[in-house]
């Protein structure tokens, strides 16, 4: 495999294991709050390197930032409240739905309509179980999934109004100061420890610095399609990060759904556009 694969296998893998190790820390901390120092980091992260030209901007390009951050947010926030719910890879799988829908809505071919019957029998599946899934822990990950779609059309606007990582970085400081104050709330002084800001700094270069830094290097030489195919391991990787990292085993059925989800966003991006082409978010 080449050098541009094994980036995004290691962004993949480095996401993956920021959120297994952040739901390990729950019981230390809130979702919110956790969630919050990991936007905060990469926020100055990502300020500091791309360092961002503000003045001349016109009042569109400040909606769509401002659009871009709010999505950010939400889609983290939401995440993290689903995955303090329901099991890692579960919460992965569904919330790739949004990515795959969207995937699938750009394509005019019919026979993506398998893809999305596929992806179907794989959420049909997790409701098989449903008694073993909290049904708020579902409904946040459905939501981080709708915020995941809107972040993707989103950053298409941003990319083309802000240059660079300007935009991203924008919109992560966005997200972080209206987050702010929940998880101010959240964490109160928890806030003010030091292993605590040690381990949010630690969460936020695993899931947000590391795969936004080895997924620009990769895009440079490595076609969309296959970066979206290579995407769609997510939720597949989530569910071994999990087993790994917090001894979380699915079932039989479960992993079955998670592989009928994968082969479904293979399948949009093999035949349709890509299912997203942004850093991955959780």
């Amino acid at each position: 495999m080449s050098r541009a694969v094994w980036l995004v296998i290691a962004g993949i893998v480095s996401v993956q294991l920021g959120a297994s190790f952040a739901k390990d820390l729950f019981g230390t901390i809130s979702p919110t709050a956790l969630v919050w120092l990991r936007l905060a980091t990469s926020a100055l992260i990502l300020a500091a390197i791309a360092r961002p030209r503000l003045r001349g901007r016109s009042g569109r390009d400040w909606q769509v930032a401002v659009a871009f951050g709010l999505c950010l947010g939400l889609m983290n926030w939401a995440i993290y409240q689903s995955f303090s719910r329901i099991p890692l890879g579960i919460a992965v799988t569904l919330e790739f739905i949004g990515p795959l829908a969207l995937a699938v809505v750009g394509s005019r071919r019919a026979r993506d309509l398998v893809w999305v019957g596929l992806a179907l029998v794989g959420v049909a599946l997790l409701g098989a179980e449903r008694a073993e899934l909290d049904l708020v822990g579902v409904l946040f990950a459905l939501v981080a999934g709708a915020a995941w779609a809107a972040y993707i059309l989103l950053s298409a606007s941003t990319g083309r109004r802000w240059p660079g990582f300007d935009g991203l970085a924008v919109a992560s400081v966005i997200a972080a100061v209206v987050l702010a104050p929940a998880a101010i709330v959240a964490g109160g002084t928890t806030l003010l420890e030091a292993h605590v800001l040690l381990i949010g700094t630690v969460i936020g270069v695993l899931s947000s610095v590391i795969p936004y830094s080895f997924e620009l290097v990769a895009l440079r030489t490595l076609r969309p399609s296959v970066f979206g195919i290579l995407m769609s391991l997510e939720p597949a990787a989530a569910a071994l990060a999990a087993a790994a990292v917090l001894g979380e085993l699915l079932s039989a059925w479960q992993c079955l759904a998670i592989a009928c989800v994968v082969v479904a966003s293979i399948g949009a991006t093999r035949t349709g556009g890509p299912v997203h082409h942004e850093p991955a978010p959780d």
